[in-house]
C-alpha cells in the first residue's frame, strides 16, 4: 500500500558533516507523511556525478535520524530513519526506516541499492521489504474503485500490508553505458542522440516479489471482480530506455518503460499477468528574459492491462478468473496519477493516464536566504502548473479509456534541498482537493 521513494543528498567528499543528518530528516519525514501506491520505482541514495573527464565520483556518508510528525492516518507518529551511502561498494547504499503512530499504525522499511558481483559485471543487485500495519483506512474495493464510482463508496477497515522484493538489473552496453555500466547511476548524463545505441541507458530489471494484504476488524468487505487472495508471488520484468539529461531536473530527453508482471498462481489461486507503458518527453524551452532562467515542459503518458481478465481456470474445483487481487493491481489516484484523489482510488482491468507539467525555475531565488532554508544548501527552486486525466474500465479498449475521463489540476514549487528534490503540491479534483508534501519529480 505505501511506496517508498526518496532521493537522499549526494556529498562531494567523504568527510561525513550534519549535512547528510538534516537532509536524511527531511527525506524520512516526507516519507513517512503519505499513503501511497505499491509501484515502487526505487530509492535514488547514492547517485553519481560525473566529472569533466567522464570519471564517476560517489558520496560516502552515513546518518540516523529520529522523526516526528502528525497525520490523520498516523495521530502523532515518532520514528527513526538511517542510510549509509558507499556501503561496502562505492556505489552502493542501503536504507532504512520505521516509524509508529499512535493510532496504531505502523510500518517498517529496509532496502539495499546498486550492489556490483563483480568489478566489470553490467548487473546491479538490490531488495526490500516492507510491513506495514494500518488502522482505520479508507480502502476502495469492487465496484467503489470503478470510474463510475463514489468517494463515499470507500470502506473503512485495518489491513496489514507486507512486501518482499528483490531486485537484478542488467545495464546494456549501449549508449551511455558502452564502457562503463555505472554510467547508469550518474545524476547527469548528455543526451548524444535519439536511440538507444546512440544515447540514455537501456536496461532489464527482474523484481521477483511476495506481495500480501489481510483484513483484520473490519465491517464485511464488498464483493469485488478482483481475485479473493491475500497474497501473491511473482515476477515483475521491467524494460527501460532512460534518455534524460538529469536524474532530479530533466530539461530534456525521453524516459521509456514497459513493465511486464505475471504470478505463474498456485493450488490454491489462479495465474495472472499484466503489463504497463510509461513514456515520459521533456522540452527546455528556454529562458524567459529576466523572469524565468529555464522553462520546461513536461508530458507523460500511461497505459496498462490484465489481458486474462475474461479468461478462468480451475483451481480445487472451483472457476478462478486469471486476474490480481486489488492490492497487487495498478491503479489511479495518489501522488504521481491524478493527484487530486487518494492513493488507489480506481483500479479495474485496464488503465489509462495523462499529465502535463509546465515547469519554471525563477530568476529569483530567495531561498537560501530565509530561517530555516538557510541551513541548507538550495541550489535552485521550480515554480510548476499541472493537469492529469485518466480513467480505469473493465475493458481493454482505448474508445472507451479515452472518455469520460477524470481530472486534476493544481500547481507545486519544488526545490533541491541537499541532493533531495522536495515537492509540495496542491491539486483540485471533481471530488476532493489534496495538498501534499513528497520528494522527488513524478515523473
Amino acid at each position: 500500500m505505501a511506496r517508498i521513494v526518496a532521493a537522499l543528498p549526494t556529498a562531494t567528499t567523504d568527510k561525513v558533516s550534519d549535512k547528510p543528518f538534516r537532509a536524511v530528516a527531511i527525506a524520512a519525514a516526507w516519507l513517512f507523511s503519505v499513503v501511497v501506491q505499491a509501484n515502487d520505482d526505487g530509492i535514488k541514495i547514492n547517485t553519481g556525478r560525473l566529472e569533466e573527464n567522464g570519471e564517476l565520483s560517489w558520496a560516502r556518508d552515513y546518518a540516523v535520524v529520529p522523526f516526528a510528525f502528525y497525520t490523520d492516518n498516523f495521530g502523532f507518529a515518532a520514528g527513526m530513519a538511517g542510510v549509509v551511502k558507499g556501503a561496502w561498494q562505492p556505489q552502493a547504499s542501503v536504507f532504512g526506516a520505521g516509524v509508529m503512530g499512535t493510532k496504531g499504525t505502523w510500518m517498517t522499511y529496509l532496502r539495499g541499492d546498486n550492489f556490483q558481483p563483480g568489478a566489470d559485471s553490467r548487473w546491479l543487485l538490490g531488495g526490500d521489504a516492507y510491513n506495514a500495519d494500518f488502522q482505520d483506512i479508507d480502502f476502495y474495493l469492487g465496484a467503489a474503485a470503478g470510474n463510475n464510482s463514489s468517494a463515499d463508496d470507500a470502506v473503512t477497515a485495518s489491513a496489514y500490508d507486507a512486501r518482499y522484493r528483490l531486485f537484478a538489473r542488467y545495464i546494456f552496453p549501449l549508449g551511455s553505458a558502452t564502457e562503463n555500466p555505472l554510467r547508469a547511476l550518474a545524476l547527469e548524463r548528455p543526451v548524444t542522440g535519439h536511440v538507444p545505441w546512440q544515447s540514455g541507458i537501456t536496461s532489464v530489471e527482474f523484481r521477483p516479489f511476495y506481495f500480501s494484504r489481510r483484513f483484520h476488524d473490519s465491517p464485511p468487505l464488498p464483493d469485488s471482480e478482483f481475485a479473493p487472495t491475500d497474497e501473491v508471488w511473482g515476477l515483475e520484468t521491467r524494460l527501460e530506455w532512460d534518455n534524460l539529461n538529469n536524474e532530479h531536473n530533466p530539461t530534456k530527453g525521453s524516459l521509456s518503460q514497459l513493465t511486464v508482471t505475471v504470478d505463474p498462481g498456485s493450488d490454491d489461486r489462479a495465474s495472472w499477468w499484466q503489463w504497463e507503458l510509461s513514456q515520459s518527453w521533456f522540452w527546455d524551452l528556454g529562458p524567459a528574459g529576466e523572469v524565468f532562467d529555464q522553462q520546461v515542459l513536461a508530458v507523460n503518458a500511461y497505459l496498462s492491462d490484465v489481458p486474462g481478465w475474461n479468461q478462468s481456470e480451475s483451481v480445487n474445483g472451483n472457476s478462478l478468473y486469471h486476474r490480481p487481487p486489488e492490492f497487487a493491481r495498478a491503479s489511479l489516484g495518489g501522488l504521481f496519477r491524478l493527484r487530486s484523489y487518494q492513493g488507489g482510488r480506481f483500479t479495474d482491468r485496464s488503465a489509462v493516464s495523462y499529465s502535463v507539467e509546465y515547469r519554471v525555475m525563477p530568476d529569483w531565488q530567495p531561498l537560501g536566504g530565509w530561517p530555516v532554508f538557510n541551513w541548507y544548501d538550495v541550489p535552485w527552486w521550480q515554480w510548476v502548473v499541472f493537469a492529469d486525466a485518466g480513467r480505469v474500465a473493465d475493458e481493454f479498449n482505448l474508445a472507451t479509456l479515452n472518455k469520460a475521463m477524470r481530472w486534476s489540476a493544481g500547481g507545486a514549487v519544488r526545490f533541491q534541498v541537499e541532493g533531495v528534490v522536495v515537492r509540495a503540491e496542491m491539486a483540485w479534483g471533481e471530488e476532493d482537493s489534496r495538498f501534499a508534501v513528497m520528494v522527488n519529480q513524478p515523473f
